[in-house]
């Protein structure tokens, strides 16, 4: 007698249940082997702040120096730009930003720049099965050419560029709309209280903090003075939306509980998570709880809401059985910045506390803190814990992740993306041959082989302005060994003429 599957006629009732069965279980199998992803990205997180970096600083991170411990710690990992837009860019698109107009600090009335069509990290993952979000800071616009259509559907967002799911702010917390928008609509919109955004001329009656500056729960110190939402003053105007309107001391809770929930509703498939905090940007208000606790003001405080944000979701992981097929990626979208505009006291309790480490400059800046991030990324049973010297740059990310998932990307649009697979697990010592890193101020660009460094000459002014940040800019062009010179002291451009000939080339051809 034949087996039993042979006597049975492939249209039978029996037959197709049983077939639906197994591809089931098949299906189940699969996906129980693709591994999840989460991407935690910080912003404005330097390089010294994580205490697994610079463990010299006094202030402790402890969930993710606990995560550091698990995971591969990148000594040489940079983000494309010294600013929140251009990284996010790259990252998302594997191309550099500084190829694209329109792909400076936008305002948060911007249309987006990213439109429908283009590959994402999002659609990459989509296309391999994966549920997708997007938690937190986009600061990539929002809407078509005529802008964001605050009080109904928004056209291009985060859902027609790969992710199913999204609950984002628009742009910064210093900026308005100052409300969250979830799957392409305001939350919490009243219909009868509807929004208006202007960057250009004041809109409607509410009080500014140029006009009213006894209104405001944090001074300031240059710009952010228009609009006073929750006794805060943003960058531009905005009027309605009254019951939309965020609390700041809430954001990271919000953004957190968003990001568990996803993770929740989605543990019996493969997903990818990409989750950017509002931590440690200004203006920084953490809540309540960690009010006081480092030290150093608000912004110390924010770096320990960061961390409870981090140790949420690895919690998170772990309930719901996650953490041993789960890869977690950390980093940041630039290096930091202390005076951004709010008086919060963060230089003068600084102290001995680095957020550069032993780099030179930081957010804005052309020089290695603008741009030299942390990277940590944990892949149990995959990836040995450990520190790596690779030489990594986040556009590379796209590739990487196509090759980790057997998919294609389409090189005319990912043009910087390179497969950095094997040395973001440890396989590959070396990394990268060069990378690029960009500042929008004077339009300066770098070049680094992870050994030495040329910065382009440029006119820009040496100081930002109303800061104490360094951008970087000389009229004469820059050459620094960066293992012997970290701190970018030592010009040896005019000692070594043939390697600025060579790195200027280099630069000029890309």
């Amino acid at each position: 007698m034949p087996p039993f599957g042979h006597s049975m006629r492939m249209s039978s009732p029996v037959f197709q249940i049983l077939l639906c069965w197994g591809l089931g279980w098949a299906s189940l199998g699969a996906q129980s082997t693709k591994p999840n992803v989460v991407i935690i990205y910080a912003d404005d997180i330097g390089y010294g702040d994580l205490h697994c970096f610079h463990p010299s600083n006094r202030l402790k991170t402890p969930n993710v120096d606990q995560l550091a411990t698990q995971s591969l710690r990148f000594t040489k990992a940079y983000c494309t730009g010294a600013t929140c837009t251009p990284s996010r860019y790259s990252l998302l698109t594997g191309e550099y930003a500084w190829r694209k107009n329109g792909t400076g600090i936008l305002p948060g009335d911007a249309s987006a720049v990213i439109r429908s069509g283009r590959q994402t990290l999002g659609s990459l993952f989509q296309s391999a099965g994966y549920q997708t979000a997007v938690v937190g800071k986009w600061h990539l616009g929002l809407g078509d050419d005529q802008g964001a259509n605050w009080n109904g559907f928004i056209q291009e967002s985060p859902q027609h560029i790969g992710f199913h799911y999204s609950f984002i702010m628009a742009a910064t917390g210093d900026r308005v709309p100052t409300v969250y928008v979830e799957n392409s609509r305001v939350v919490n919109l009243d219909p009868q209280d509807p929004i208006q955004v202007n960057y250009k001329e004041k809109i409607g009656q509410e009080p500014t903090g140029r006009e009213n500056p006894e209104l405001l729960k944090m001074g300031l110190t240059h710009g952010h003075d228009f609009t006073i939402v929750n006794g805060i003053s943003r960058i531009g105007y905005m009027s309605g939306g009254q019951q939309a309107r965020w609390v700041d001391e809430d954001m990271a809770d919000v953004f957190t509980q968003k990001a568990i929930q996803f993770i929740e509703k989605n543990r019996q498939t493969p997903f990818l998570l990409f989750f950017a905090t509002q931590d440690i940007h200004v203006p920084r208000a953490p809540h309540a709880r960690f009010v006081g606790k480092s030290g150093m003001g608000p912004r110390g405080d924010a770096l320990l809401e960061f961390d409870w944000s981090v140790g949420a979701i690895l919690e998170a992981l772990q309930k719901n059985g996650l953490d041993q097929n789960t890869i977690v990626l950390l980093s940041s979208d630039n290096g930091p910045v202390i005076d951004d505009g709010y008086a919060d006291q963060a230089e003068e309790l600084l102290k001995d506390h680095r957020p550069a480490g032993p780099f030179r400059g930081g957010k804005y800046s052309i020089f290695e803190a603008g741009t030299r991030v942390p990277l940590l990324l944990r892949y149990p049973q995959k990836v040995e814990p450990g520190m790596s010297n690779a030489l990594i740059s986040q556009v590379d990310f796209l590739a990487s992740f196509a090759a980790m998932l057997g998919q294609n990307i389409d090189p005319s649009q990912a043009p910087d993306s390179q497969n950095q697979w094997p040395a973001l697990t440890g396989k590959d010592k070396k990394g990268r041959a060069h990378l690029i890193t960009h500042t929008q101020v004077g339009n300066m660009k770098a070049i680094t082989n992870g050994t030495w460094k040329y910065i382009a000459p440029s006119d820009a002014n040496p100081f930002l302005k109303n800061t104490k940040t360094e951008t970087g800019a000389s009229p004469q062009a820059q050459l620094y060994h960066l293992l012997r010179d970290p701190a970018e002291k030592n010009n040896l451009a005019a000692q070594h003429p043939k390697k600025v000939i060579r790195f200027s080339r280099l630069l000029a051809s890309q």
